[in-house]
């Protein structure tokens, strides 16, 4: 057989290369280059001082450091700069070691952060970026989302990028999960902080981890815009409204929906003394729940029979007649009205509108319901209202309850439900609360797009002896003896 003969076709492909792109100012003429050099030269100057006062900013602390162990080993020999840096380490240590806490506070965050924002994330930005799809090419030119502040918290890393031109933060939270194993966090959630930046909050352990002790009884004024319910993640205090809004909590069993409802008790007892506020309650279950203590009620109905539907028709009647009183005098209730506000607390709600086998009694305790939570929020009626399963079969209007709270559930679609469509992708991933933190919930109020993760207060029994003791002004007794 001959030799072979080669083939005159060429493949094309490799050498095929982007065409290289020159940057403006090599097209002009000597004469212009020489003439722009002193501008060219201001702006490389003003550039450099830019790029020495951001690293300066971001890391203020490490900067200063070299610049004082400099000058100390210029000016007083390394033996000072040795001992001053000994007895320095021995007093941080020292403060470490006594005082915990304050230390934590004041001294570890900006080691922390500044050691956590070089190594883990700007050395790897680029790569995590590219990896995750976040990054833009256009005509041979990347753009890349801008690593900005990064503040590490302990049990949160808080990380500021300016996102790309053209990007949303649902792309972010598309990513989140990916973000969370590349940075080595257990989560990431994102936040917008103004228009094209964003903040990814990369979590590493749960600050909500040990219960709350419920506070002491308050005494004086209640605002009920602001009702002290608990701590969220972040350490400050959860404040729940109540007046002009309805809320509705969903959580499996063993959730700690009694935690928040014992807890927004508490926090209006003042006024429950005063008589400016008056409770009134339903408890399918027997009174397992609001059976604890009774007397703080002033009306309380055990069942979901015709008991309970009646006391949701007589507060419907209140709703109407003082929406008919306030025609012309007043827009919403206030303490000035001579009216208390009034609070109905539905244990299980999904047994006196769903679960209830007379439909006639279903009905009108619908009816009712839905009548107290469309009209009651201005005459300063508040429905707090509790129950396992969120689907519209069981609750049909969600959306008239504006704060809403989603403690433990059982399955990621039943958050959307509770809190918003979209929640969950934004990190209210309430199905993954463990069951060992009762308490723990996501909270959502209408108007505010990011939900609040926290823990209400743990009431313990002897807390609820307290309250009714408080309430009631007298020892409360328990087989013949007073507790």
């Amino acid at each position: 057989m001959g030799k072979r003969e080669s083939s005159r076709w060429v493949d094309p492909a490799p050498l095929e290369v982007s065409r290289p792109r020159l940057p403006w100012w090599t097209l002009l003429p000597l004469g212009a280059k020489v003439a722009l050099l002193p501008f060219a030269t201001v702006w490389v100057c003003l550039w450099l001082a830019w790029q020495v006062g951001r690293v300066v900013r971001r890391y203020p602390l490490t900067v200063g450091l070299v610049l004082v162990v400099g000058w100390g080993l210029s000016v007083l020999g390394r033996w000072w700069v040795a001992g001053i840096g000994g007895g320095l380490s021995v007093g941080l240590s020292a403060w470490w070691f006594w005082a915990p806490d304050s230390f934590s506070r004041w001294v570890a965050p900006w080691p922390r952060t500044e050691a956590r924002r070089f190594w883990l994330y700007a050395c790897q930005w680029r790569s995590v970026m590219r990896l995750s799809d976040l990054v833009k090419d256009r005509r041979g030119r990347e753009y890349r989302p801008r690593l900005g502040r990064v503040r590490a918290q302990g049990w949160r890393d808080c990380v500021r990028v300016r996102m790309v031109k053209g990007q949303a933060p649902e792309q972010w939270e598309l990513h989140a999960s990916g973000l969370a194993h590349s940075f080595g966090a257990r989560s990431c959630r994102v936040r917008v902080v103004r228009p094209g930046t964003i903040e990814l909050d990369l979590i590493h352990s749960d600050p909500l981890a040990v219960p709350l002790s419920a506070p002491d009884l308050g005494v004086g004024s209640v605002d009920l815009r602001r009702l002290v319910v608990g701590r969220t993640e972040t350490g400050r205090p959860l404040r729940l409204r109540l007046l002009g809004t309805h809320v509705l909590v969903v959580g499996v069993s063993g959730a700690g929906k009694g935690s928040l409802l014992w807890s927004v008790i508490r926090a209006v007892a003042p006024a429950v003394k005063a008589g400016t506020v008056r409770l009134y309650g339903i408890d399918p279950k027997g009174g397992m729940e609001l059976g604890q203590a009774p007397e703080v009620f002033a009306r309380v109905v055990f069942d979901n029979g015709e008991s309970a539907v009646a006391l949701l028709e007589d507060l419907a009647v209140e709703v109407k007649r003082r929406a008919s009183t306030y025609r012309g005098v007043r827009r919403s209730w206030t303490a000035e009205s001579g009216d208390p506000f009034l609070i109905l607390v539905v244990d299980e709600l999904a047994d006196v509108i769903a679960y209830q086998t007379d439909k006639a009694l279903r009905d009108r305790a619908s009816r009712a319901v839905q009548a107290i939570t469309s009209q009651g929020r201005a005459p300063g009626v508040c429905v707090l209202g509790l129950l396992q399963d969120p689907r519209k079969e069981v609750i049909a209007f969600r959306h008239l309850f504006s704060t809403r709270v989603a403690m433990r559930l059982d399955e990621p679609a039943q958050v959307d439900m509770v809190l918003g469509d979209g929640v969950r992708q934004r990190g209210a991933a309430a199905h993954e609360i463990s069951e060992h933190t009762p308490g723990v919930a996501w909270v959502k109020e209408d108007g505010r797009r990011e939900p609040v993760r926290a823990r209400a207060f743990h009431v313990t029994d002897a807390d609820l002896v307290q309250l009714v003791g408080y309430v009631t002004g007298q020892p409360v007794l328990v087989g013949g003896g007073a507790r």
